[in-house]
C-alpha cells in the first residue's frame, strides 16, 4: 500500500506542469516620486488585494506638494513676486491588471497597467504680502490617472517598483504580506 501511494504521488508530480497562480494582492506599496507637471515631490501609499486572476484593487492616498511664485499686483498693491505652496491629496482606488502570464515573465518580475479613480483635495497657502485670500482649499469630485509599471522581487516578500502615470509617477518598495 505504501508503494502504491508513493508511486501515485510521483506520477502526479511528473505528469502535471501546472504553475500555481501568482498572487499579487496583500501587498503594501510605498512610493516617492514626482507629481503634477514634474513640479512637486510626491508620496504615495496603497494596499493591493486580489479580486480575480491577475487583477487587484488598491485603496490609495497620495500627497504632492510644491512651492512656486506668481508676479501680481493691482492699483491697491505693488506688483511683485508672491510665493505660495500648493498641495494635492488624491484619495481613491487603483485597479491593476498584471501581464505576467501573457509576457511569460519569471517570478522575479511583475508587469502591469492600471487606472486610479477617486477625489483630490487641494490647498494653496500664499505668503504674508499677498492681499487676497491667503489660504484656499478645494476638492475635485473626479480624480483619474493611468498607470504602467513593473516590480522586481529581490526577495520573496520584498520588491522595488517603478510606476509611471499621468499624475503621480513613483519609485518605491513593495511589501508582500
Amino acid at each position: 500500500m505504501k508503494h502504491s501511494i508513493f508511486i501515485l504521488i510521483i506520477a502526479a508530480c511528473l505528469s502535471t506542469q501546472v504553475k500555481a497562480q501568482e498572487k499579487f494582492g496583500n501587498t503594501l506599496n510605498v512610493g516617492l516620486g514626482v507629481g503634477y507637471f514634474g513640479t512637486g515631490a510626491t508620496f504615495n501609499l496603497n494596499y493591493e488585494f486580489d479580486v480575480f486572476r491577475n487583477f487587484t484593487l488598491a485603496p490609495f492616498i497620495g500627497v504632492s506638494t510644491y512651492r512656486d511664485y506668481r508676479y501680481w499686483g493691482d492699483t491697491y498693491s505693488n506688483y511683485h513676486d508672491y510665493y505660495y505652496r500648493e498641495t494635492f491629496i488624491p484619495v481613491g482606488v487603483k485597479g491593476t491588471y498584471y501581464f505576467d502570464e501573457l509576457l511569460k515573465a519569471n517570478d522575479k518580475w511583475d508587469f502591469y497597467a492600471g487606472v486610479s479613480l477617486g477625489v483630490t483635495f487641494r490647498t494653496v497657502h500664499w505668503d504674508n504680502g499677498y492681499t487676497g485670500d491667503r489660504s484656499v482649499s478645494s476638492y475635485s469630485p473626479l480624480y483619474a490617472n493611468l498607470h504602467i509599471g513593473s516590480e522586481y522581487h529581490f526577495r520573496p516578500k520584498t520588491g522595488v517598483f517603478l510606476d509611471l502615470s499621468t499624475g503621480f509617477s513613483t519609485i518605491g518598495l513593495a511589501f508582500h504580506l
